[in-house]
């Protein structure tokens, strides 16, 4: 009986091993699996033990023995009990902690970025930015008044200009404009049903062609199904409004831009389809050729998160060269009657002058040049 009784208690300190894991891992990688083996009783000894316990003790050392560096984890929380579940529920709610800050990080973020520039000291700080991340601006931003954002309009009343004045001078786009406006009641009654409710012979007799009144009724169904809508576009972000846009007919990926900057007043847009924009960052950089689309994002990557005002500074530097931007396409800008005002006076203080557009705050013809789409 001493003997049978000497056999049970010298097994029995052998969990406290997998109870503890720095002991466990120490002891694993100091001895051999045949080590760990022979350090059971000899099998005489273990057949007087009771057969419910014999099998039990060589299964698990011979589970552990081939595995002598690595403790395994299931033995250790069976022997370790209430202890690893504490842990397990310590570290389980750890982790949606510390996924919550990363996700609250990730959206703080965009709202800093996509501040309007139509914001007070936004544009002051766009031009700190870009003087201090690209010194070749520097002298561009001396020799050019600060930018202005503050012509506002209607999402929708922006859109449908848009695509009015795609492939047109700005004479004959300013002709139909101003028809369309007349049909539709005034600027304030252009609304997605009141576009619908025009057919195309309608269109037809304002001077919109059958394409362009397929455009225009195409936006205002988007807009009556819900899937567009002003406040959504005021709420997107760029990238999911850029996607959104370009699946409505008409509106190609430089007029999404040129909305993007001059009516949403959008901070970091550059328009990579631009040929001003393209042909100025080639100067700027003294670049034997025209720089690709694909090439645009990493060449003004330094211009971020402010790249719709380094653009801005990029076609007034085209112009000051001699050549003619594509900027001057670009009018999401002042109504109508601000620009007949504004030629107006250009004739009376300058009559010998010939007109000259300004690209940015006086033209109102969007997509008035063959890479409008």
């Amino acid at each position: 009986m001493s003997e049978r009784t000497q056999t049970h208690t010298e097994p029995q300190p052998q969990p406290q091993p997998h109870h503890d894991p720095a002991s466990s891992s120490s002891s694993a990688a100091a001895a051999t699996g045949l080590e760990i083996i022979n350090a059971v009783p000899p099998p005489p000894q273990q057949s007087a033990s009771p057969p419910s316990k014999i099998p039990l003790r060589p299964q698990k050392i011979r589970k552990l023995s081939p595995e002598s560096s690595t403790p395994d984890p299931k033995a250790s929380a069976a022997s370790a009990g209430s202890k690893s579940k504490t842990a397990n529920a310590s570290s389980s709610t750890s982790k949606p902690s510390k996924n919550r800050i990363v996700t609250s990080r990730a959206l703080a973020l965009p709202r800093v970025v996509a501040r309007s520039l139509s914001c007070d000291g936004e544009v002051e700080a766009a031009i700190r930015h870009l003087r201090d991340a690209d010194p070749l601006l520097a002298p561009l931003i001396d020799h050019s008044p600060p930018p202005t954002f503050d012509i506002f309009l209607t999402p929708f009343l922006a859109l449908t200009k848009s695509i009015l004045y795609q492939q047109l001078a700005y004479k004959a786009g300013t002709s139909i404009y101003t028809r369309f406006i007349a049909l539709c009641g005034g600027e304030a009654g252009v609304l997605p049903e009141t576009v619908l409710a025009l057919d195309p012979h309608q269109l037809r007799q304002i001077g919109v062609s059958a394409r362009k009144a397929s455009y225009l009724h195409d936006l205002a169904r988007k807009y009556q199904n819900g899937i567009l809508s002003d406040s959504a576009i005021v709420n997107m972000d760029d990238k999911s409004l850029f996607t959104m846009l370009t699946m409505v007919n008409g509106i190609g990926s430089w007029s999404v831009h040129m909305f993007m900057i001059f009516s949403l007043h959008r901070p970091d847009v550059l328009p990579i389809n631009d040929l001003g924009v393209r042909k100025g960052v080639q100067l700027l950089y003294g670049l034997d050729e025209l720089p690709r689309p694909s090439q645009m994002d990493q060449l003004c990557e330094k211009w971020r998160p402010y790249r719709s005002v380094a653009s801005w500074y990029i076609w007034r530097f085209v112009e000051s060269k001699g050549a003619p931007s594509s900027a001057a396409a670009v009018a999401v800008g002042t109504s109508l009657q601000q620009q007949q005002q504004q030629v107006e006076e250009q004739q009376q203080h300058h009559p010998q002058q010939p007109q000259l557009l300004d690209p940015i705050n006086s033209i109102l013809n969007l997509g008035a040049y063959p890479w409008g789409q």
